[in-house]
């Protein structure tokens, strides 16, 4: 009789908060604040609705936003979802997960997002930026002469540094 391995689910969740750094920790609690939109300690299905349309995203079905929830295995509070955030980024490229933000605002493809909508986005939604900020973060990005941002190359310079920076 072959000796079977249990597979035990590990989740690691001793401390969850020892995963991340403080100023991480605040950035999360900034983000989960921003989702909990009825300001309850818990992220219900109206709460993720709400944050997909602030977002523009007003076609969301009842069923895609259920499975998000059903990720909690529960409801979820502040430290349901840091555990799902540190089981998701545990062992994740930053280059990676920088990208894939984007691709939320490029739903063709194409590898760029448009300057003036992106600036939109930056000044107007959850951590929003100043204008110096923007201008700042524009400075880097790699735009063409159409106003599109070369977001893969910007994660680059995100992640690596900008050759034109002096050290």
């Amino acid at each position: 009789q072959p000796l079977l391995k249990t597979k035990r689910t590990q989740r690691g969740s001793s401390n969850v908060f020892s995963m991340f750094e403080q100023s991480q920790i605040q950035e999360f609690k900034e983000a989960f604040s921003c989702i909990d939109q009825d300001r309850d300690g818990i992220i219900n299905k109206s709460d993720l609705k709400e944050t997909y349309a602030q977002l523009g995203k007003l076609n969301v079905k009842d069923e895609e936003l259920e499975e998000m929830l059903k990720e909690g295995k529960g409801p979820i509070n502040f430290t349901v979802f840091l555990t799902l955030f540190g089981e998701k980024l545990n062992g994740t490229d930053p280059e990676d997960t920088i990208l894939q933000a984007f691709k939320l605002f490029d739903p063709h493809g194409t590898g760029l997002v448009n300057k003036d909508e992106f600036r939109r986005l930056l000044l107007t939604q959850a951590d929003k930026f100043t204008e110096d900020e923007v201008e700042q973060a524009f400075s880097v990005a790699p735009i063409d002469v159409a106003g599109n941002i070369d977001y893969k190359s910007l994660c680059y310079i995100i992640t690596h540094g900008d050759e034109k920076e002096e050290s």
